[in-house]
Order: C-alpha cells, then sequence, then structure tokens
C-alpha cells in the first residue's frame, strides 16, 4: 500500500514522522489492527525501543521474519503507526539511533 507525504510530524515521503532520524526506500503502512497483532505475537523479535527526549515520541523495531520487520511509532498523544520494511535496510538505519543526542534506547 502506498503511503502519500502529510505536513509537519505527520510524516514525509514514505511515511515516517519527522522525528525519525532515517528514511527507508521501500516502506508499507500497515493497518493499527495488523500492527498490533504483530508487535502482540510472540514469533516477532524486539530489535528495540527508543523515546525521543524533547517530542516524547516513540519508535519501535520487531524482526517478523528473516527478511521483513515493523516499525512502530508512537506520537506524544498515543497514537500509533505502523510500518513493514526490509531487515537489511532497517538495520543499517537503526544506527542513526545512536548518533542522536535526543533518542534514547529504552530497552529490546
Amino acid at each position: 500500500m502506498a503511503v502519500h507525504s502529510a505536513q509537519g510530524d505527520a510524516g514525509r515521503a514514505g511515511g515516517l514522522p519527522d522525528v525519525v532520524p532515517f528514511e527507508l526506500s521501500y516502506l508499507s503502512r500497515l493497518s493499527w489492527e495488523l500492527g498490533t497483532r504483530i508487535v502482540d505475537d510472540d514469533e516477532s523479535t524486539a530489535l528495540g525501543t527508543w523515546t525521543h527526549a524533547d517530542r516524547r515520541w516513540e519508535v519501535s523495531v520487531h524482526e517478523v521474519t528473516s527478511e521483513t520487520a515493523l516499525i512502530r511509532t508512537r506520537s506524544p498523544v498515543g497514537r500509533e503507526q505502523f510500518y513493514g520494511a526490509i531487515c537489511t535496510e532497517l538495520r543499517a538505519a537503526i544506527e542513526s539511533f545512536e548518533t542522536m543526542p535526543s533518542w534514547q534506547q529504552r530497552g529490546k
């Protein structure tokens, strides 16, 4: 499913909110119901959760299969959005959190 960009923190081309410190070439927006089911499933592996110090955003990443990962973003007001991504591309992007002092890893 294609995702269209929006203004401000709502998103940019590719769908991720502007506050997220990376962009991905291949990203699919998932429904809330499907994303929640995947995150709650015991078969997915949490790769980490990061929180933004100033804006109170949260991003968690879950490996679903050897090739597919899920990104969950939670806004300061609690709105969750889910995205499907390619594992190899996402693993490299996760390193962006380490170089950004405003993002703190909360746990796996």
